[in-house]
C-alpha cells in the first residue's frame, strides 16, 4: 500500500539528509516511512500510491480552510499570472498588512517575512535593540523556530528526535537564553528577580503547540504581562500556530492579553511560505529603513503568497469558529470515551480546532508532564490509524489540526478506526 512512498523515500535519502527537508516528516518517532503526498482536497490527502487519508495534520496548521480551498487557489493563480516575484512592493502586501493589523489590536505595524522562524529571529533582534538588553526568557519545550538562541530546551522536532542540546550553536549564543517551565509563574518571577534588568523579552506561545498542545493556566499570561510591565521587558506572543486558528483575533484576542510584539505564520500564508512580526508602532519604527535595526528578505511580501494569505483571511473573517470548536470538542469527548472503554489512560488537550492525545493519567500543563506520556503507545495508535486511512501527526509532541473542510463523515470514520484499535506497546 505504501510501495511508491518507500521507493521515493529511498531515492530521497541519496540526495536529502534523512530523506526529508524538515526532520519530523521522516516519521522516525513513530517507526514508519513517510507518506509522499501528491494532492490534497478539503480534509483529504492522497499519496503517491493513490491512497486517500483523512488529514488531521493540515500541513502542520496553515490549512484551516482545508486543502486547495477554491478562493485561495483562485487568488494564487490570478497573482501568479501577473508574475511570481518582483522584489518590489505590491498592493497585496499592503492590503494583507491592513487586514492583519485590524484583526489584532496589539499590532499597529507589521513586517512580512517568509517563515515563522524568520519572524521570531527578527522579533528577538528588535526586542534587544528596543530595550538595550540581551537576555530572553523562553519556556521549556517551547519551539520558536530553529534560530540559534531559541534551540535551548526546544520542543517540536528537537523533542521528537531527542536531540541533545544545540549542536552547531556556540555556547555563547545560548548563554542569554533563560528557561522556565511553562505555566510556572513563580519560576519566571525568580528569573526576573535575579536578572530582570538584563532581560529584553519573554517569548511564549500563548497556547503551546510544540510540546503537544498545552494550554495556559488561568492567570499565567496575565502574570507574564504584569512581569514585563514591572521590569520594562517586552512580551512577545509567538502565534505562528495559534494565529487566526484559535480565533480570528488570534490567541491574544481569545485570552484577552495584549503583547508588545507578535509573530505570525502558517495561516496568514494559507499554505505558502509566509511569516510576519509586528506590534506597537514605537517598537516597529526601529526597523530599517524607518529605523536602524536591519532585517531584509528578497521574497518578503511575495505577491503570490500575499494574495493567498489575503484570500484566506477574507474567508476566515466570516467563518464560524465557535461551531468548529464545538465539533472538535464533541470529537475529543467521543475519543475519551473510547479510550476509557479500552482501559487506556489518556488526556486530550484541546483548544478551538487543535488537540493532542497524551497517554498519561496526569494533567499536562508543561513539558515535563507532556514527556510523561507514553510515546510507545502513541506510536502504536499512529500506525493503526494510518492503516485505517486516518493521518495523525507523526509525533506525540505536535498538535492535531482540524479544518473547516472536515465533515461529519471524517469524524465518524476516525472514531470508527479508533474503536477497532487494540492498545499495545
Amino acid at each position: 500500500m505504501e510501495k511508491r512512498s518507500e521507493e521515493l523515500f529511498d531515492l530521497a535519502r541519496k540526495y536529502i539528509p534523512g530523506g526529508v527537508n524538515s526532520p519530523v516528516r521522516a516519521c522516525l518517532a513513530v517507526d514508519s516511512v513517510p507518506l509522499f503526498i501528491v494532492r490534497g482536497s478539503g480534509s483529504r490527502i492522497t499519496t503517491a500510491d493513490g491512497v486517500e487519508y483523512i488529514d488531521f495534520v493540515q500541513s502542520w496548521g496553515p490549512l484551516i480552510l482545508g486543502h486547495a480551498h477554491p478562493g485561495v487557489l483562485r487568488a494564487i493563480v490570478e497573482a501568479a499570472e501577473r508574475g511570481s516575484s518582483f522584489g518590489a512592493p505590491c498592493e497585496a502586501e499592503v492590503r494583507l498588512a491592513e487586514v492583519v493589523c485590524a484583526a489584532l489590536p496589539a499590532m499597529e505595524m507589521i513586517r512580512m517575512v517568509s517563515s515563522g522562524t524568520e519572524a521570531t529571529m527578527s522579533a528577538l533582534r528588535l526586542a534587544r535593540a528596543f530595550t538595550g538588553r540581551n537576555r530572553l526568557v523562553k519556556f521549556d519545550g517551547g519551539y520558536h523556530g530553529h534560530g540559534d538562541a531559541f534551540l535551548a530546551r526546544a520542543g517540536s522536532g528537537v523533542a521528537t528526535l531527542s536531540l541533545p542540546g544545540t549542536p552547531g550553536v556556540p555556547p555563547s549564543v545560548v548563554e542569554d537564553t533563560l528557561i522556565a517551565p511553562y505555566n510556572d509563574t513563580p519560576a519566571v518571577e525568580e528569573l526576573f528577580r535575579r536578572q530582570g534588568e538584563e532581560i529584553a523579552a519573554i517569548f511564549v506561545e500563548p497556547a503551546a503547540g510544540n510540546m503537544g498542545l498545552v494550554l495556559p493556566e488561568p492567570g499565567f499570561l496575565e502574570a507574564l504581562r504584569a512581569i514585563c510591565d514591572r521590569y520594562g521587558a517586552l512580551l512577545v506572543f509567538d502565534e505562528v500556530i495559534t494565529g487566526f486558528r484559535v480565533s480570528y483575533n488570534c490567541a491574544q484576542g481569545y485570552y484577552g492579553v495584549k503583547p508588545d510584539l507578535t509573530t505570525l505564520g502558517k495561516i496568514i500564508g494559507a499554505g505558502m511560505p509566509v511569516g510576519a512580526y509586528g506590534g506597537r508602532r514605537e517598537i516597529m519604527a526601529r526597523i530599517a529603513p524607518e529605523g536602524s535595526v536591519y532585517q531584509a528578505g528578497t521574497l518578503s511580501g511575495n505577491p503570490v503568497a500575499m494574495a493567498a494569505g489575503l484570500a484566506a483571511l477574507e474567508a476566515l473573517r466570516v467563518s464560524d469558529y465557535a461551531a468548529l470548536a464545538a465539533r472538535v470538542e464533541e470529537f475529543c469527548r467521543e475519543m475519551e470515551k473510547i479510550f476509557a472503554a479500552k482501559g487506556v489512560e489518556a488526556r486530550i488537550n484541546r483548544l478551538a480546532s487543535m488537540f493532542t492525545i497524551f497517554f498519561t493519567g496526569r494533567k499536562v500543563l508543561d513539558f515535563a508532564s507532556a514527556q510523561s506520556a507514553d510515546a510507545a503507545l502513541y506510536t502504536n495508535l499512529y500506525k493503526h490509524m494510518r492503516g485505517c486511512g486516518v493521518y495523525l501527526a507523526p509525533s506525540c509532541f505536535e498538535a492535531a489540526m482540524v479544518s473547516f473542510a472536515h465533515k461529519e463523515e471524517d469524524f465518524s470514520r476516525a472514531l470508527e478506526a479508533l474503536r477497532s484499535w487494540e492498545p499495545r506497546k
